[in-house]
């Protein structure tokens, strides 16, 4: 069901540290910072993010939080967000597409649904 999550955080230290114990007590691994400055953890086919929120405003309960829904082609990612867009959701950043990044290539589709969550439809090319 879930592609990812992704959390705002104002100080990426001290959550990278906390997280950082968190995961090692699951069996994980550290996070590994990218050029953005986000922190990224991979475990167990998941993925869990912490950022500084994109829009520079400090991070709150859902401001630079993302969750994200796992697609099975790019046709379906277009389709969550023409059916999204249709029924009360709001187009957010770039239009559904490639996006390209730390050695990665994701599909992705972005919206905020009414009550203004970020969401998005995620498809890993093979």
């Amino acid at each position: 069901m879930f592609s990812h999550v992704m959390l705002g955080a104002d100080d990426i230290e001290a959550s990278k540290k906390f997280y950082d114990a968190c995961f090692k007590a699951l069996g994980g691994r550290e996070g590994q910072v990218d050029p953005k400055g986000r922190v990224i953890y991979m475990h167990n086919g998941g993925i869990f993010l912490i950022t500084k929120p994109i829009d520079g405003q400090p991070a709150s309960c859902g401001n630079g939080s993302t969750i994200g829904f796992a697609a099975d082609s790019e046709a379906m990612a277009d389709a969550w967000h023409k059916a999204g867009s249709e029924n009360g959701g709001t187009e957010i950043e770039d239009p559904p597409g490639l996006r390209e990044g730390a050695g990665m290539k994701l599909y992705l589709a972005y919206l905020r649904d009414p009550a203004g969550n970020k969401v998005c439809a995620m498809y890993r090319p093979g």
